[in-house]
């Protein structure tokens, strides 16, 4: 299974959306150099007043670029680094891979999947309505959350748009994605 990288994104600064870079840096162990989220313990705000002393597990977001065409197909107009994503993808369905999985990115950098981002009110505040649309339920009645994953870096490197992305799934038993 393998993808591709649409677009990169940080911001040194707190803002839910992230400017479009030409690359990333990503740091072993930390994150995305220069952005605001990168360390080795938590750094999402409402986590830190919870327990500053949390392992980071949300170094890296990834969405899948395909979310903005079905978010498109109900109005909403979207694009890279607008949801706070580091790493915009085309071809990996996310959400279904699971826990552990390995992410090789361009030429380098690895990041090791760690859960689902936990989709907050913020994104109504960025365009009304689209909390919902990234939110959903299953045939079951579950709770299904399609605002990308997260990660965090096992080997680092430079992600540029255009680079491969191959999924390394780990030994089964897999562990389904949860909210982190």
């Amino acid at each position: 299974m393998s993808g591709t990288v649409t677009a990169v994104s940080s911001n040194s600064e707190y803002s839910f959306t992230k400017p479009n870079r030409a690359d990333i840096t990503l740091l072993a162990g930390l994150g995305v150099e220069g952005d605001v989220h990168a360390g080795v313990t938590v750094k999402h705000r409402s986590r830190v007043a919870q327990d500053p002393t949390q392992p980071n597990l949300r170094q890296v977001h990834l969405i899948h670029e395909e979310l903005f065409t079905e978010v498109g197909e109900s109005g909403f107009k979207v694009a890279p680094g607008e949801l706070g994503e580091n790493i915009t993808t085309r071809g990996i369905d996310l959400l279904s891979l699971p826990v552990g999985t390995l992410l090789h990115i361009g030429d380098e950098a690895i990041v090791e999947v760690t859960g689902l981002r936990n989709p907050c009110l913020q994104i109504d505040n960025f365009q009304d309505g689209l909390l919902k649309k990234v939110i959903g339920r299953d045939e079951a009645g579950n709770v299904v959350r399609k605002a990308g994953i997260m990660s965090v870096v096992q080997v680092g490197g430079v992600v540029r748009p255009g680079d491969t992305i191959t999924v390394e799934l780990p030994e089964e038993p897999h562990r389904p994605l949860d909210r982190v």
